[in-house]
């Protein structure tokens, strides 16, 4: 075949195209395993840093998680439980999508140094794209121990900033609800809030949004507030 002809130029780069398709083809079915395996092993890193469990290594993830993370449940609306559902294998993302009477809410309930702890699994929407974390309460399942967040397409230097440690650091302490002793009823939870211009001292249900970030700080408070309010009727029923 004539190498200066359009059909060998066209059958040459067919070839070329198919076999590096087939190449990235395959590496992406061998690695498949790997990432799911780290996708697993970071979200074990999460669940256990609100906890206070920090410096895991992804390869001792999964001996931490299991050390501490004493059940993991899947709730229905009403708080009562689904034993049959997985929890750590629901996926916000779809759960959101669903009716409330679809959806099941993860919860995970830990034990550290003789205290119960609750993680509860968020997601939301900040201002380009999809939010999420994890919120741990301690045993009175009312203030806040630890958070951490996440994001896919948040500003650099703006609404990103929901990922360093002086934004998650000032959940630490706050409270849902208005009167512990009033108990978990929607009247009483307040949640917590990222305030435009920086929260007061004394608020126990304000955090300092992020200058510059405020639609992404609204999406943190719309996030807590929703995915918390869900797990309300478990509170209750324990």
């Amino acid at each position: 075949m004539d190498k200066n002809s359009n059909a060998y130029t066209f059958i040459f780069a067919v070839i070329m195209v198919s076999v590096i398709a087939g190449l990235l083809a395959f590496t992406a079915t061998s690695l498949k395993p790997l990432q799911a395996k780290n996708v697993k092993a970071e979200k074990m890193q999460n669940i256990l840093g609100t906890i206070g469990v920090a410096d895991v290594s992804r390869d001792n993830a999964e001996v931490a998680f299991n050390k501490y993370i004493k059940q993991q449940l899947a709730l229905k609306v009403d708080g009562t439980v689904d034993s049959e559902t997985n929890a750590f294998d629901l996926s916000l993302k779809k759960e959101v999508k669903k009716s409330d009477e679809a959806q099941r809410f993860p919860l995970y309930i830990a034990e550290k140094e003789g205290k119960t702890f609750y993680v509860v699994p968020l997601y939301g929407a900040g201002l380009w794209d999809a939010i999420w974390g994890y919120v741990a309460l301690d045993a009175d399942k009312n203030t806040i121990i630890g958070a951490n967040f996440g994001h896919k397409g948040e500003t650099p230097g703006l609404g990103a900033e929901i990922t360093t440690d002086w934004f998650q650091a000032q959940f630490v302490g706050k409270t849902l609800l208005n009167d512990i002793n009033e108990g978990y009823v929607a009247e009483n939870f307040v949640s917590v809030k990222a305030i435009k211009g920086g929260a007061k001292t004394e608020d126990a249900h304000g955090v300092d949004a992020i200058s510059g970030g405020t639609i992404t700080s609204d999406g943190v408070s719309d996030m807590i507030q929703e995915r918390l309010a869900r797990y309300l009727p478990y509170f209750k029923n324990m």
